[in-house]
């Protein structure tokens, strides 16, 4: 069994092969928008890359010459967002989060160091959105990140309603390739000024 220790010293360990409620959230989501920013890449449309976490390896098993095994790791620090990368000349950075609730989104899903960095992404001219995944009803908005963390920081509640994703957000059409294009929702919020 391997073990990959949190920064915050929070073990996250599966004994005696339980499934994981947890272990595949967001896990199709990401597939998703690897294929998307894979095919965005070939085209030469954007260069944009999933962010490698930093870990720090503790322990490595050698059971064969050629089979090496990491058996223990720590998260060196928190991730800030997803993915980043460059698209017409910008600098873009991006969370993705997917619930399986329908009617809500949980706030705590999303972690202050990730709200932090994209302020700081916004601040210095770069391009910063989420992308959520309400996974029961199939349906992915991209949201501006100064938007969705305004309605956190003025949340007094733990999660936010489905229909504030309607309302504010912007539905991600899905396809077969790309599978999720989210850069026709980036053109409209930030390149206006292109279609002059």
């Amino acid at each position: 069994m391997s073990i990959v220790k949190y920064p915050t010293a929070v073990a996250h360990q599966n004994f005696h092969g339980v499934k994981d409620q947890h272990t595949n959230r967001g896990m199709r989501l990401e597939a998703d928008l690897n294929d998307t920013n894979k095919y965005y890449r070939e085209c030469d449309k954007a260069l944009i890359y999933k962010k490698p976490t930093p870990v720090q390896v503790v322990r490595v098993d050698y059971p064969a010459r050629n089979k090496a095994k990491i058996v223990e790791a720590y998260y060196k620090t928190p991730s800030t967002t997803d993915y980043n990368g460059i698209y017409k000349g910008r600098y873009i950075d991006f969370e993705a989060k997917e619930t399986k609730n329908k009617a809500q989104f949980p706030i705590g899903i999303i972690h202050s160091h990730q709200i932090i960095h994209l302020k700081k992404v916004h601040k210095h001219g770069g391009i910063g959105f989420f992308v959520i995944r309400f996974s029961l009803r199939n349906e992915t908005f991209l949201v501006d990140a100064p938007l969705l963390i305004d309605k956190i920081e003025h949340s007094s509640k733990s999660s936010i309603p489905y229909s504030w994703f309607q309302e504010h957000g912007h539905l991600i059409q899905e396809g077969y390739i790309p599978r999720l294009d989210y850069l026709k929702i980036v053109d409209l919020l930030y390149f206006k000024e292109d279609k002059t």
